[in-house]
């Protein structure tokens, strides 16, 4: 094989966006020859921007069946890209799902399951993994040149959006439609980020506050406290209503403090072990020494294009993934548990109990009520 030839599912305002990607040729051995969704004004503005030879369909499913694609991007709301992926895979198409992996882990480990079993390319669209300031930071922590993990802040608060933007879609900001909001809309990335850096924690407190800011179903207002397995606390902050907002993540360490933020990474290195000087030093007030320094990064970051890139490679080559799809569950058991403890108004363990979590997410889908399109397509440039 020479070339892949990729069909998208679902083509609002992710999908567009990736469309535009594959025809402009920023993605070399990569042709779009399909794309699919229910909505005719979707399908009707494919027929007016996209190449005559890409084929249309109004079944995702049909789409994958048609023999026309070797690969599947699947941009279509939550609840459906464990299913999309399934049936792809199970049908001997490769796969590349948006992000989140699903709404809830009992449904995306089912997924893993079956990719576990086939020999088709599973990726997930975690393009901030492809950022200079991430990667060089994941390099350094695995490294252990940082020493012990002791802290984490993020406050991820620039997710601005007015209510025009929730009322686009009738799913968007629903139980039943989309399976939450800012979590699982805006933060998967972060949360990935997160677990990618420092694992998953073990427990979890989550305050999720819905309908805080914008008439909606769901959470627009998060604030979480984190333990993990070595005794290091974290705080995760995040809202859709906080403007000018702020994205910092500060991780502080046995060896340093890291401070992600304006696409900078600040480390102020200490000149001995915080463990060793505290046990050490006769002065009661004295600090440990440190130098801040700005490192270095090889200033790459093709987002969406270099997961594109991977994706068409793997499958063409066999070379490495930005992230294998089944990473997916990890980002999702972070969101599932803030959800569960702040549902039930008390710490969870991670793993959480993925039967109870559905029996609370069943709960609030019997009672929400999607809303009716306005038939506004946002060109989000790479984020919902």
């Amino acid at each position: 094989m020479e070339e892949v030839r990729i069909g998208i599912i679902g083509i609002g305002g992710m999908g567009t966006n990736h469309a535009r990607t594959i025809i402009e040729g920023q993605v070399a051995n990569l042709k779009l020859t399909a794309v699919a969704d229910v909505r005719q004004s979707r399908l009707d503005w494919a027929r007016e921007n996209l190449p005559e030879d890409v084929a249309l369909f109004s079944d995702g499913k049909k789409l994958i069946d048609s023999g026309i694609c070797d690969a599947v991007l699947i941009a279509t709301p939550h609840y459906f890209h464990p299913e999309y992926v399934i049936y792809a895979l199970e049908h001997g198409v490769h796969a590349l799902s948006e992000k989140p992996a699903g709404v809830y882990t009992k449904q995306v480990r089912q997924m893993n399951e079956v990719a576990a079993k086939s020999d088709k390319v599973f990726a997930i669209m975690f393009n901030q993994r492809t950022n200079c300031v991430y990667r060089k930071l994941h390099e350094m922590i695995e490294s252990g040149e940082l020493g012990e993990l002791k802290r984490v802040n993020w406050i991820i608060t620039d997710w601005y959006r007015t209510q025009a933007y929730y009322d686009a879609a009738g799913w968007k900001a629903t139980w039943e439609g989309e399976g939450g909001g800012v979590l699982l809309n805006q933060c998967p990335h972060q949360l990935d980020l997160l677990q990618w850096l420092c694992g998953l924690p073990v427990k979890v407190r989550a305050f999720c506050h819905e309908a805080k800011w914008h008439n909606i179903e769901v959470e627009d207002d998060v604030t979480a406290y984190m333990e993990f397995a070595n005794g290091a606390t974290g705080v995760f902050v995040t809202t859709t209503g906080d403007a000018p907002g702020t994205n910092r993540l500060e991780l502080t360490f046995d060896k340093a403090k890291i401070v992600c933020e304006h696409d900078k990474l600040i480390m102020d290195e200490l000149t001995v072990s915080e463990r060793q000087f505290c046990m050490t030093e006769p002065n009661g007030f004295a600090k440990p020494e440190a130098r801040e320094v700005l490192v270095e990064t090889d200033g790459m970051n093709e987002q969406h294009v270099g997961v594109l890139k991977a994706f068409t490679n793997r499958i063409l080559n066999n070379t490495p993934l930005i992230a294998d799809g089944s990473e997916g569950i990890n980002g999702l058991m972070l969101s599932n548990a803030m959800f569960l403890s702040s549902w039930l108004d008390r710490t969870v363990e991670l793993p959480i109990d993925e039967e109870l979590f559905l029996e609370e997410l069943n709960k609030r889908r019997k009672t929400s009520k999607l809303k009716e399109d306005t038939g506004i397509v946002f060109d989000t440039t790479g984020t919902y």
